[in-house]
């Protein structure tokens, strides 16, 4: 796995005094997990691809210029130690990031990470979360080719759990994952309905959480707009109807980290990590 030459998301942009551990607010923590990847591989690269593509972005101008808030970028989770080890590791790392009253961007990595950054999030805070979720998938399985701790299944865990989930663009589902949104009450419009219906706007339920966890699965773009994931489905969202969507189901909440994963770079196409670190300034300026 490559390392960037400036280890610094946006490190480009950042003045000395605007990326510091101590007083950022915004606190990157890369997570390169690639344990139960199950078609295409490479997802242990995203992070690095991610804060690369992120020194040729702009600064942004104003008050509400990120960078003002601190960017940090800690170092890497160890995801050559076993996978429970890796989640309790990110565990424990959100969880410090949320006392010192900070805000965890978890970078990945595969989609298994998530129940990671959860219980940090709930060791911190409870359980009183809502978890939004931007995918193609579901992850709603009981377990996945015998791992329940798979991308495919980290969904399943956290309403397990107790989290509220709501979920937006999925466009592959199986039987199981429609009765499990049932069960679990999970609030969710699907990707076809989306797309065939321009819809860029969307209204949590009021009973809802109020602090919202956001976890963006890239797979949920189209893979004409970003086609380095691990299971590219065509019919996607567009990349301005994704910040559209995100801020107005964040609109009247409080968002309390998020996590962005399953980028699976490929040698010569910058277009994917790019546009994926391009979002998440965008996400950034929303919160």
């Amino acid at each position: 796995m490559s390392v960037p030459d400036n280890p610094q998301f946006l490190g480009s942009e950042l003045l000395p005094s605007e990326n510091q551990p101590s007083s950022s607010f915004f606190q990157i923590l890369p997570c390169p997990l690639e344990k139960t990847v199950s078609y295409g591989v490479g997802t242990a690269g995203g992070p690095a691809a991610i804060i690369s593509a992120s020194q040729e972005l702009e600064r942004g101008a104003g008050e509400t210029s990120i960078c003002q808030r601190g960017i940090y970028t800690q170092a890497s989770i160890n995801c050559l130690q076993s996978h429970r080890e890796a989640l309790f590791e990110l565990r424990d790392r959100v969880a410090s990031i949320l006392e010192m009253k900070q805000f965890p961007i978890v970078l990945g990595g595969e989609h298994s990470l998530t129940w990671g950054a959860l219980q940090g999030v709930s060791q911190t805070l409870g359980k009183e979360i809502g978890i939004l979720q931007i995918d193609a998938h579901a992850d709603l399985r009981k377990e996945y080719q015998g791992n329940p701790h798979s991308h495919a299944s980290v969904m399943r865990l956290l309403v397990e759990q107790g989290f509220q989930l709501a979920c937006l663009g999925v466009r592959a589902l199986d039987k199981e994952e429609r009765i499990a949104r049932e069960e679990y009450e999970i609030f969710s419009i699907d990707g076809e309905e989306i797309v065939r219906k321009g819809i860029s706007q969307v209204k949590l339920p009021a009973n809802f959480p109020q602090r919202i966890y956001l976890t963006l699965d890239l797979d949920a773009l189209d893979p004409s707009i970003l086609p380095s994931v691990g299971t590219p489905v065509p019919g996607g969202l567009s990349y301005y109807q994704t910040i559209d969507l995100i801020s107005s189901a964040l609109d009247g909440r409080t968002c309390i980290g998020m996590d962005v994963v399953e980028l699976s770079p490929v040698a010569g196409e910058a277009v994917s990590p790019f546009t994926t670190a391009s979002i998440m300034q965008r996400i950034l300026e929303l919160i």
